[in-house]
């Protein structure tokens, strides 16, 4: 894949082994055009289960026109030789310190991923410069705005965790890259993610490895929580929809280039009650055979307090999606969880 030559289309996705990122460069391979070749970085970290990581690798590496490079967003000197010697015409950063409650005990992770990474993407790109760079940002820089759904137009100067203040600020460092050196830049704010292969820290993933423990599932702000479950197709279709679509250059009235600088909520726009979802998920793991059909879940369900760095409810409010791409999320809750709990059945038992 070196010397790749001009016909060629190089897509650099960070964070490839991880669960939006693996499935993006599979929506791609599967386009099975062979200009377009993809370079994945990821770390593989131990965050969560490296198994299901090598999973999804594993998947990707079946196809000739990816490459895998195993490394860290903050080593600098290995993503410039990446730059340097692919030539990405179009980034997608995905990698980055995932998870509320653990921002809140492990600080360190979050400084050196999602912001010195992105960092140093940033600076690539200005060095190597790029059609487009598309990142990932995330619901939670919301914090705990009242007023719902969320829009990109509302403020959002006041994050309830450090994992929040750092995706803000991944949105301002390439905001002032876009306005310095004419980088088109694209921010999307995911709002939780889940499917088949997801990630094991979220509640999903989590409360069906603890019912099939036997143990108590925890349901915060006793049940009264809302969230904007997003399939991860509906996710990939939007980022795939958006990458192709970089925002405009053009100068303003002084001369000076006008940002190139786009924000986007991708959510399904239908915020979920928690013990609404907890229902869906236990009728979809018997049906799929992951616990027998008697099994009582009262007995392992506990309602608590909320936790700091949460918030009440999340919703997106994804009108300029559908504007511009003719896209909207829209796979009901129920298929989706039905599709984890078939996946997990025949992936872990």
């Amino acid at each position: 894949m070196k010397n790749v030559n001009d016909k060629i289309k190089v897509y650099l996705i960070t964070g490839v082994a991880g669960f939006i990122g693996a499935n993006l460069a599979k929506r791609i391979l599967n386009l099975q055009n062979e200009k377009i070749h993809i370079i994945g970085i990821d770390n593989l970290n131990d965050y969560y289960d490296v198994k299901l990581k090598e999973y999804r690798l594993k998947e990707l590496e079946q196809y000739k026109n990816f490459k895998f490079i195993k490394g860290n967003l903050a080593d600098k000197e290995l993503i410039n030789k990446i730059f340097e010697e692919y030539k990405p015409e179009i980034v997608v950063n995905l990698a980055a310190q995932a998870g509320v409650r653990y921002s809140i005990t492990n600080p360190d992770a979050y400084i050196e991923s999602n912001l010195i990474g992105f960092y140093n993407i940033l600076e690539a790109c200005r060095h190597n410069p790029v059609k487009h760079l598309v990142y990932a940002s995330s619901s939670s820089v919301y914090g705990s705005n009242k007023k719902v759904p969320y829009s990109t137009d509302d403020k959002v100067d006041n994050p309830v965790s450090l994992y929040a203040a750092t995706k803000k600020s991944n949105e301002l460092l390439a905001h002032s890259y876009s306005k310095l050196y004419n980088i088109p830049s694209t921010g999307l704010r995911f709002f939780t993610v889940y499917g088949p292969a997801g990630r094991p820290d979220m509640a999903y993933f989590g409360f069906t490895n603890k019912l099939l423990a036997g143990e108590t599932i925890k349901i915060y702000n006793y049940g009264n929580c809302k969230r904007d479950f997003t399939y991860i197709d509906d996710i990939v279709e939007g980022v795939w929809r958006v990458m192709n679509k970089a925002p405009e250059k053009k100068n303003g009235e002084d001369g000076l280039p006008i940002p190139p600088y786009k924000i986007y909520n991708i959510g399904n726009s239908k915020p979920e009650n928690l013990l609404d979802f907890v229902n869906i998920l236990q009728e979809e793991l018997i049906r799929a055979g992951v616990l027998p059909e008697n099994y009582d879940f009262e007995a392992h369900k506990e309602l608590v307090a909320m936790q700091p760095g949460d918030v009440p409810i999340t919703y997106a409010d994804t009108t300029p999606l559908e504007k511009e791409f003719g896209f909207k999320p829209n796979t009901p809750l129920r298929k989706g969880l039905r599709k984890f709990a078939e996946w997990y059945k025949e992936f872990y038992m």
